[in-house]
């Protein structure tokens, strides 16, 4: 299946994506490393730390930001893990990424994301230019383009942010017959809809995963898409390996029609719903999930993408919203845990792992990915 593929500024071009999985695996960054063997014991499979990003809260929807590791308790597959560390890492650097939707449905709330998101990058990104947080800007609709790759300079976002609009796609093209995601075939230029799994996708596969740090993508969507190469579960997975955390703002605009097919929408067994608590998953490497046959329902999806992820699924009922909204996410970054652990199983052949995290306290919610894939290889 051909991959989808960045536009940046009008230029066509793909990233070197193999290079760029490689160059991970090879740096002692990311978020499995081995553990060392014991003195003196026989050599066996090594086994990686895992990191997960999670997020608490109380039964007031509150951040609980003063938990430690005892507070927790971690399952793999289905087993009890022992916990090395529970912390609030904000030495390590900060990785964010905003999708924003252009398309029409969500046009009327335009000025109000541009605003927002300003302030939003002015918030989490420092003044001082030396610093190593970064963050980038996509947009999407008809076709997914890089607005501004991974800086950390304040002016630069913004001033993409105050230009951003539809792309060239949007504006020029004509609506034609909305499709069901899976027009794989298909040439990149010309699709009908907007392509909202091809930018998490994106985002994730090309840009995130070969980064260290902190991983979060803010989207901002009507949840529906048209038109994507990638499926829903393959954009969630392209996240699940990058190890990133995606807080999905929806905003429902003007009404949007569907009578087609959305694969990859059906829910995993075991998959959790909306907060409070964790997302569920399956054992062993994630096959596509059947064609579920009902309507776009944007808000479900946003939420799916956010549960199941480990980030959040705000609400902006009206373009006034998106400025609180914007802080909260914030807040909640900055509320965010790194749980470290051993697995007690080696896995060196990329196996998709079910993870839950609860909390030891009954009014105490835990906002965790679904799982991990192990990485594949020598350790």
């Amino acid at each position: 299946m051909p991959s989808p593929s960045f536009m940046r500024k009008s230029t066509l071009f793909a990233l070197p994506m193999l290079a760029l999985a490689g160059a991970f695996l090879e740096s002692s960054g990311g978020t499995q490393q081995p553990a060392p063997a014991p003195a003196g014991t026989a050599a066996k499979p090594a086994v990686r730390d895992v990191i997960l990003p999670i997020t608490v809260r109380d039964k007031k929807g509150a951040l609980v930001n003063d938990l430690s590791k005892n507070d927790v308790t971690l399952s793999q597959d289905g087993r009890p893990q022992t916990i090395k560390s529970l912390a609030r890492e904000s030495s390590q650097p900060l990785r964010v990424g905003l999708l924003v939707d252009t398309s029409r449905a969500v046009g009327g709330a335009m000025n109000e994301e541009r605003k927002a998101a300003t302030q939003f990058v002015s918030a989490v990104l420092p003044e001082n230019s030396d610093a190593k947080d970064q963050a980038f800007l996509i947009h999407f609709d008809r076709e997914v383009e890089l607005l501004e790759d991974f800086t950390n300079s304040r002016e630069k976002l913004n001033r993409e942010l105050e230009d951003m609009g539809p792309t060239k796609q949007e504006r020029y093209d004509n609506q034609g017959p909305e499709t069901a995601g899976d027009d794989r075939g298909s040439a990149r230029h010309g699709r009908n809809g907007t392509q909202l799994y091809d930018a998490i996708y994106l985002a994730s596969d090309e840009l995130m995963k070969s980064k260290d740090g902190r991983k979060i993508l803010v989207l901002f969507s009507n949840g529906a898409d048209r038109g994507s190469k990638e499926t829903l579960n393959d954009a969630i997975d392209a996240a699940d390996r990058a190890n990133l955390a995606i807080y999905t703002i929806f905003f429902k605009g003007q009404q949007e029609r569907s009578e087609t097919e959305f694969p990859g929408q059906r829910r995993r067994p075991g998959m959790g719903g909306g907060w409070p608590g964790s997302g569920g998953g399956g054992g062993g490497r994630r096959d596509p999930e059947p064609t579920s046959a009902s309507g776009v329902d944007g808000k479900k999806i946003m939420q799916q993408i956010a549960t199941r992820t480990g980030g959040h699924a705000y609400e902006a009922k009206k373009p006034a919203d998106l400025e609180a909204i914007y802080k909260l996410v914030d807040e909640e970054i900055r509320a965010q845990y790194l749980l470290t652990f051993t697995p007690d199983k080696a896995d060196d052949e990329g196996g998709f792992h079910k993870v839950e995290v609860k909390a030891k306290k009954e009014d105490l919610f835990v906002s965790a990915p679904e799982g991990y894939y192990a990485l594949e290889g020598k350790p």
